[in-house]
């Protein structure tokens, strides 16, 4: 497979070696099952020992792997009836989020999310998942005609961040992100948002305002990329490993934390390695998160948000002299 990680390097010698004898077993015509069998058996222990142990920043580069899947990945995999609406209604239309109406188990939802592109070309077009203000606008639209028709509003996260271009700021970035979290905090109808790569920063959050935050098995959030991090705290990026290792940034760590409400399982070695696996473990979450929202009204839904928000960290109430 495209894309092999560094420290999946032994297993991809192994794996290679297996179908090494399985083609001199065909060419030949020698039966040598038994030392395939005892390799394959060896191939299984080692994946198993390799990404179930695997570090916080070996979790960066699963969630950063090339061909892992997308938020129209998806939408298609578990949503029928997807139609995308495009446009702010103020500047444009942005590729970096995607967002439209579709059917989640047969009922009408909202979808939106954060789009990378499938390669190179894709990727210019979709600014590699780096939105511009008017795609959080187009979102901020949506949501808000989700909640004037009382759809539930599934987002999907995975971008490193809001574009930091100055014709970004010159349209008001800041506004546009900031905007969206005070008005995602206000609608009375569900909100399920789903870290499913990398979450970064403020342009994650514009799309992570809701009663219930998923992450996928292999995904991060953060404030701030390990790079970035270590720039900042060692003035060298090439740090970004161990700023990884510090910043308690993997879905284990924000589940510990309770920023995180649920960490969805992949398949081993991630998700792009079998999305319809993945699709149906997801499923699965979400409908059980949309059932106990659903028993609430729109009123509670809102003090449910806010009560998990003010829930997060810790603090202490001191009484001033």
């Amino acid at each position: 497979m495209a894309g092999e990680l560094p420290f999946e390097k032994p297993l991809l010698e192994l794996n290679a070696k297996i179908e090494e004898l399985r083609r001199f077993t065909r060419e030949k015509d020698i039966d040598l099952s038994d030392e395939i069998t005892k390799l394959e058996a060896r191939a299984k222990t080692l994946a198993q020992d390799i990404y179930e142990g695997l570090t916080p920043w070996q979790r960066v580069q699963v969630a950063r792997h090339p061909e892992r899947p997308t938020t129209l990945d998806f939408i298609n995999a578990l949503c029928t009836d997807f139609i995308e609406l495009h446009g702010d209604r103020l500047y444009g239309d942005d590729a970096a989020i995607v967002a439209g109406i579709a059917k989640f188990n047969g009922r009408p939802v909202t979808v939106m999310g954060h789009q990378k592109g499938k390669d190179t070309k894709d990727n210019i077009a979709r600014n590699f998942g780096m939105p511009h203000p008017e795609g959080y606008r187009k979102a901020l639209r949506l949501m808000q005609q989700a909640d004037k028709f009382d759809r539930p509003i599934i987002c999907f996260i995975n971008t490193t961040g809001a574009y930091p271009g100055m014709a970004a700021e010159e349209r008001g970035q800041s506004e546009a992100i900031a905007r969206n979290l005070r008005e995602m905090a206000s609608f009375g109808v569900p909100i399920i948002c789903i870290v499913t790569g990398e979450g970064g920063s403020g342009g994650a959050l514009a799309l992570g305002v809701g009663n219930r935050l998923l992450m996928l098995e292999n995904s991060f959030y953060s404030v701030i990329s390990p790079e970035g991090a270590a720039a900042l705290l060692w003035k060298d990026a090439s740090q970004a490993q161990r700023a990884a290792e510090t910043m308690k940034i993997t879905a284990r760590d924000l589940r510990e934390l309770g920023v995180v409400d649920e960490i969805v399982p992949e398949p081993l070695g991630g998700a792009h390695r079998n999305l319809e696996q993945t699709a149906s473990a997801l499923r699965e979450v979400i409908a059980r998160h949309l059932a106990e929202l659903d028993i609430m009204n729109r009123e509670e839904r809102v003090v449910d948000r806010y009560n998990k928000y003010k829930a997060i960290g810790q603090y202490a109430v001191t009484q001033s002299i």
